[in-house]
């Protein structure tokens, strides 16, 4: 029961760290000082995408759930809804190399709206 548990704390944890990378620029938008652990994520998971890589999270996640005695993912909430968005079974190279750039894409936008609402920004001189 607590390795169940704590494989979806991971898997919960991976599910975040993809949202934060996907939209997290949005958080610019008010909280300027993430720009650094932003752009960290979005390079990290930019290149697990285009490398083919596999994510640390993943092999600790499948860990704890043999180590829960678990074949897979099963029933529950977590694996039901969160495990088909983060481990499709289509996943191509093709579609990972779509997906970082889907990450670039939407990240490029945030950040022009962010430098351009930081310029307009009233009291700054252009």
């Amino acid at each position: 029961m607590l390795y169940r548990f704590l494989a979806d704390i991971v898997l919960i944890t991976h599910f975040a760290f993809a949202v934060f990378t996907l939209l997290g620029g949005l958080l610019l938008l008010r909280y300027p000082r993430l720009m650094p652990l932003h752009l960290a994520a979005l390079c990290w998971a930019v290149i697990v995408q285009w490398a083919n890589l596999i994510c640390p999270l993943t092999p600790l996640e499948n860990y704890l759930r043999v180590l829960g005695d678990q074949d897979g993912y099963a029933a529950g909430f977590v694996e039901h809804f969160v495990l088909k968005v983060m481990y499709p079974d289509d996943l191509t190279v093709e579609l990972r190399y779509l997906i970082g750039m889907i990450l670039v894409a939407v990240n490029a936008a945030v950040y022009v709206l962010f430098i351009w609402r930081r310029r307009a920004a009233p009291g700054r001189s252009a």
